[in-house]
């Protein structure tokens, strides 16, 4: 795995003869070499989810999911963090990180971390993966490898379904060497003319977005599939018919397909559509080419694209191994999967029938927290909106939508909130990464229903999660509250690991409201009471509290900090940590992705623990804790420590004040840091090391444990109903 270690980090006493522990300068915490280069450390991160899918005591189908998981992590990787890399090459920008890297020099590391890397993930799936599907009945055959049956059946097909979708574009003269869209699958071919013995090159691009990428062939016994790119080639004379085919072989292009949009667009809407319109439109940043494929015809396509060498990359195997996702999807192989697991409603909501569950009573009597996928986001969340729209009491729903689901019922309940006449606002994030086309589908039909729907300031995206509802009572009006670490998506709910917040605490439902207003009206930011938001404040709330912890450690206290989160990577933060670390305050850092902090480095980090947990779902929740003696300050909410959360978006994180809320969030603290089924810990020198169990045959696995936990408080909640 990646090691980022340099000399500097060693202590001066091990460095120098004769020197001693008085003569060793105090590390500088603002030292580049204590910086983790980000895209670096997200290498590392992909490469702990290849480990997975290398890992036998994984089902087969989980493996197989890891590798597909690895594949769309790279695309994207490469579509936004590589590509905004490049970007500051050919623009000539040659500020160094703080890493102290140039973007040049970060783009050669890369190349070489990456190469083996794609390797491993190529060997896994051909020698491993594929192999043991094909014990289980489940093969991708070659096409010499079919009856003379299967192949008459999948000339049909390509007679029939296929080939009418087919365009092959030749070049020469008067035929300029085509455009190739971002992530498509294309066949090159060498065709020469028999008679004028006239050689050109032709690209045929594979339909798969109308077919899919494995067809199945019929078969008795086995699920046989055979990748599309083997029937066309099978079928080229069709396509060029009276040439001979000299050579063929695949290759796939990534582009750059981030962009942004102006500070000055006074319609963000439109801004965003003609944005996405030239996303497929964007620079070359990798070229996947076959490794059988001969010289002269990778040459051709290298010069014809005109790529540095350093973004192509041979693939010894089928391209694109996003396809495995057809795989983990075949019927009858649920053996082959993790057991399924079917989320609970939380004992707190379980009062009467599910459906009429009174999630506002049960707020009233205290907060309510839920953590998914192990609580039912139908059950909980989604009944406290549909409650909501239904109770005559409420004057107002707010939310804000950031990514969200076709099957969720939050967006259709604003809708009839607006029809009730109730006021209904949804702040919807457009600019939510690949997610922007649906966003805007949903912003347009909650408009022209009625819903207030507000796009944010074109700077900022707003990725605070949160609903408010607003209901009269008496004379007067409480707020109801929701905050979340996790977006308002239904599906996603059931896959990622977040925390929710329910709450009726009269300074949190302020700040939320505060927070709704200014984001909607036109005023300068605020003070809040008991929120940190982003970007005005959520990095010095964060920062006051480790500060705090330090001064509490200095006065004899007892103290210690834990934080879980995706990623960190915000320079001042990670400062903030070293210096608390010299002080002697014990740190206990659970991340799922980057991370660009040094651990146990001597003097600088030695009380610092960095742990990574990986598993069957995605661990996506953000809890922020301070200890000092008796007192304990736990955060939840919307940020991870990034540069991008904590000063270009809007975030929210709030609080938990409720002794039984504060305590589950705990609790989950504690297990993950227990983790010994999927948990890497981060070695001095940069790397990561997989953790192994104390008893071999009784691993600790958070989520495990935690589903264990959910099932067994139903069933208790059950025998008292």
């Amino acid at each position: 795995m990646h090691d980022d270690a340099t000399s500097s980090t060693m202590p001066a006493s091990a460095a120098v003869p004769g020197a001693t522990v008085a003569d060793v300068p105090t590390p500088d915490p603002g030292d580049p070499a204590f910086f983790v280069n980000r895209e670096l450390s997200w290498v590392d991160f992909d490469e702990r989810v290849l480990e997975l899918a290398g890992d036998e005591r994984q089902p087969l189908l989980e493996r197989v999911k890891f590798a597909a998981i690895f594949a769309s992590n790279l695309d994207e990787f490469f579509m936004i963090r590589v590509a905004g890399l490049h970007a500051k090459v050919w623009n000539e920008v040659r500020r160094r990180g703080p890493d102290g890297r140039t973007a040049d020099e970060v783009l050669d590391l890369l190349r070489a971390q990456l190469e083996p890397l794609t390797g491993a993930h190529s060997r896994i799936v051909r020698d491993d993966l594929l192999p043991l599907l094909a014990e289980e009945g489940v093969r991708i055959a070659r096409y010499e490898e079919l009856s003379d049956a299967q192949r008459a059946e999948l000339a049909d097909r390509f007679q029939h379904r296929i080939y009418p979708v087919l365009t092959p574009l030749a070049v020469g003269l008067g035929r300029p060497f085509p455009y190739i869209s971002n992530l498509s699958l294309n066949l090159g071919v060498l065709v020469r003319d028999p008679d004028t013995r006239q050689t050109v090159f032709a690209r045929v691009k594979l339909p798969t977005e109308v077919v899919d990428r494995l067809e199945r062939v019929p078969t008795d016994d086995e699920q046989v599939f055979v990748p599309l790119e083997a029937i066309v080639e099978a079928h080229l004379d069709r396509l060029f018919p009276g040439m001979e085919i000299l050579d063929r072989g695949m290759f796939r292009v990534t582009r750059d397909a981030d962009f942004e949009i102006s500070d000055e667009a006074d319609d963000v809407k439109r801004a965003l559509e003609a944005q996405l319109r030239n996303r497929r439109f964007g620079e070359i940043v990798r070229v996947e080419i076959d490794a059988d494929m001969s010289e002269a015809l990778r040459t051709e396509i290298v010069e014809q694209l005109g790529v540095e060498e350093r973004m192509v990359y041979d693939i010894d195997g089928l391209l694109d191994l996003t396809a495995l996702w057809q795989l983990v999807k075949v019927p009858g192989h649920n053996d082959l999967l993790d057991d399924p697991w079917r989320p609970v409603t939380p004992p707190r909501l379980r009062e009467g029938d599910d459906e009429q569950a009174d999630v506002f009573g049960a707020m009233r009597r205290g907060d309510v927290l839920v953590h998914h996928p192990y609580d039912s986001f139908e059950t909980s969340v989604e009944r406290f909106v549909e409650q909501a729209v239904a109770d005559r009491d409420v004057l107002a729903i707010k939310m804000t939508v950031y990514r969200t689901s076709a099957d969720s019922t939050l967006l259709p309940s604003l809708v009839r909130a607006s029809e009730q006449g109730k006021q209904t606002v949804a702040l919807v994030e457009l600019k939510a990464r690949f997610d922007e086309q649906a966003n805007i589908r949903w912003a347009q039909l909650l408009e022209d229903t009625g819903v207030h729907v507000v796009y944010g300031h074109p700077a900022l995206k707003t990725h605070a999660k949160c609903i408010l509802v607003v209901r009269r009572e008496g004379e007067r009006v409480r707020h109801y509250v929701h905050v979340g670490t996790g977006n308002y998506h239904a599906k996603t709910a059931r896959l990622y690991t977040d925390f929710g917040l329910f709450t009726t605490d009269p300074a949190i439902g302020r700040d939320v409201a505060e927070m709704f207003n200014q984001l909607t009206g036109f005023a300068k930011p605020g003070r809040f009471d008991r929120a940190l938001v982003a970007p005005n404040g959520l990095r010095d709330g964060l920062v006051e509290e480790i500060e705090r912890t330090v001064a509490a450690h200095r006065a004899g206290r007892r103290t210690r900090i834990r934080l879980k989160m995706n990623s960190i990577v915000d320079r001042v933060s990670i400062q903030a940590l070293y210096r608390a670390s010299q002080a002697g305050v014990p740190i206990e850092i659970n991340v799922r992705g980057i991370c660009c902090l040094r651990a146990g480095i001597p003097g600088l980090s030695e009380t610092i623990r960095v742990r990574s947990v990986l598993g069957r779902f995605l661990e996506h929740s953000r809890i922020y804790a301070f200890e000092r003696d008796e007192e304990s300050v736990v955060y939840m909410g919307s940020a991870d420590i990034m540069e991008r959360n904590l000063d270009n978006r809007v975030e929210l994180v709030v609080p938990v004040h409720d002794e039984a809320a504060k305590a589950q969030l705990i609790d989950a603290l504690d297990r993950a840091f227990c983790d010994e089924v999927g948990s890497w810990e981060l070695r001095s020198d940069g790397g990561w090391e997989r953790v192994r169990p104390a008893d071999p045959e009784h691993p600790r696995g958070l989520q495990r444990e935690l589903m264990e936990l959910h099932a067994r408080r139903a069933r208790e909640a059950d025998l008292e109903e």
